[in-house]
C-alpha cells in the first residue's frame, strides 16, 4: 500500500486543502477547523490571554486551543504579543484583518438564531454575548437614543455607545454611565432574548440594574430573535 507523503507547515496542523479557486473555500481553508472561528469570537472585544480564551472555550482542550492559535497567527488572522509591566503577560490579539471577519459572525448567528434545534441553555461567553448585541440590534427600535450602557460581566466590564441606531461595544470603566448591567451573559441574555422579567431576575439576586430604570426597561426589548423555521414535516 502506498503511503501518503505528508508535508507539515510550520505551525499548522497537517489537514487536507479543499484545493478551490472559489474565495469562500480558501476562507474554509483558513478558519474552517474545529474551533477556529469561536478562537476568533473570543477576541473580538480585544485581546485575552490563554487562560482566558479557555475560560470562554470550556469545551475546548489546551492542546487543541494552542493548535488554533498557532494556525491562525500563520494565516494572518491573530498575533501573539506582550503586555507591558506591570501585566507582563502573554495575550492573543487579532489582526486588522482579523477583526474585519466580524460581519461573517453576525451573519452566521442571525441564520442560525432561527434554527429550531438552537439550544440557548448552553454556556453561553462574555465575548458571545456582547457580539450577539451588536448582531441583533434592532435600529428602527433604537432610533433616537443616545446613552451609554454599562456591563459588569464576572471579573470583566464593558462599556457600550447606543446611537445612530447601532451599538459600540469595548472593555473599559463603567462609572458615569445612564445604565450599568450586572450579571453573568446567561442570565442578562434571559432578560433580553428570553423575555424574563429584570425585576424577577434581580429578586431572584442574578442580575442587578443601576440608574436609568425606563432605559433599561426598553434596552432589553431592542434585540428581537428573528423567527423560526419551521421544522421538516
Amino acid at each position: 500500500m502506498k503511503l501518503e507523503k505528508v508535508t507539515k507547515k510550520s505551525g499548522t496542523q497537517s489537514r487536507r486543502q479543499y484545493e478551490d479557486a472559489c474565495a469562500a473555500a480558501h476562507a474554509l481553508d483558513l478558519v474552517g477547523e474545529r474551533w477556529a472561528l469561536l478562537v476568533m469570537r473570543e477576541l473580538m472585544m480585544g485581546p485575552k490571554r490563554f487562560s482566558d480564551l479557555r475560560e470562554g472555550l470550556p469545551g475546548i482542550s489546551a492542546n487543541v486551543l494552542t493548535q488554533r492559535l498557532e494556525g491562525l497567527e500563520t494565516v494572518g488572522v491573530l498575533i501573539r504579543r506582550k503586555l507591558p509591566p506591570p501585566a507582563s503577560a502573554q495575550v492573543y490579539e487579532l489582526t486588522e484583518w482579523g477583526y474585519e471577519s466580524e460581519p461573517i459572525f453576525q451573519a452566521l448567528g442571525r441564520w442560525a438564531a432561527r434554527s429550531p434545534l438552537h439550544d440557548p441553555t448552553l454556556p453561553f461567553s462574555a465575548a458571545s454575548f456582547l457580539l450577539s448585541l451588536r448582531t441583533m440590534l434592532d435600529a428602527e427600535r433604537a432610533k433616537g437614543l443616545d446613552a451609554q450602557i454599562g456591563f459588569r460581566l464576572n471579573d470583566e466590564t464593558f462599556l457600550a455607545h447606543l446611537a445612530d441606531g447601532r451599538i459600540e461595544i469595548a472593555r473599559g470603566p463603567v462609572e458615569g454611565a445612564d445604565l450599568i448591567f450586572t450579571g453573568t451573559p446567561p442570565m442578562l441574555a434571559g432578560a433580553i432574548y428570553g423575555g424574563q422579567p429584570l425585576n424577577a431576575l434581580e429578586s431572584a439576586g442574578v442580575v442587578k440594574v443601576e440608574g436609568d430604570r425606563t432605559l433599561a426597561e426598553r434596552f432589553v426589548g431592542l434585540f428581537p430573535l428573528p423567527p423560526k423555521v419551521s421544522r421538516p414535516a
